[in-house]
């Protein structure tokens, strides 16, 4: 049997770490004034309330599956900015080689590192969740795993 993607987290105001910053990058993205400092603190809980209003969905301050599905941005080669920080901090996340200069940086640039690296990771999820492309394009599915957590150790 196939498997499934892991559930979107559902993460609110007090949460730190994973995958904070990456929330702070795609507000960001969005236009939202945030540092990314991986707390959920009380200019993200605004950030993310004022687009929750702006895409009228509810007004809770918690990030769940709606909030994340109209936040995400697809990115590819070739884009720069905030939403291609936040996939490379997902690769961040996942990096267990204790060498920050081995890590994929975070530089806001989709080029040949990152496409690797997302291409990898679509590779290995697609071994369980056949519905995966591997076509280095982080859509919603990919989005979706790597915000999950999934591969994360």
């Amino acid at each position: 049997m196939a498997g499934t993607l892991s559930p979107w987290p559902q993460i609110r105001q007090g949460a730190k770490e994973h995958p904070v910053p990456t929330l702070q990058y795609l507000l960001s993205a969005r236009g939202h004034a945030v540092t990314v400092d991986g707390s959920f603190g009380t200019r993200t809980d605004a950030a993310v309330r004022d687009f929750q209003r702006q895409k009228q969905l509810a007004v809770d301050g918690i990030v769940g599956p709606a909030t994340w599905s109209a936040l995400i941005i697809e990115v590819r080669r070739d884009d720069e900015g905030d939403a291609v920080r936040g996939v490379q901090e997902e690769f961040r996340f996942r990096d267990l080689s204790g060498d920050p200069s081995k890590a994929l940086p975070v530089d806001g640039i989709f080029g040949p590192k990152t496409d690797s690296a997302v291409r990898g990771f679509q590779s290995a999820i697609h071994a369980d969740v056949p519905a995966m492309s591997v076509d280095g394009i982080v859509g919603p599915m990919t989005w979706q795993a790597l915000v999950s957590g999934m591969l994360s150790f």
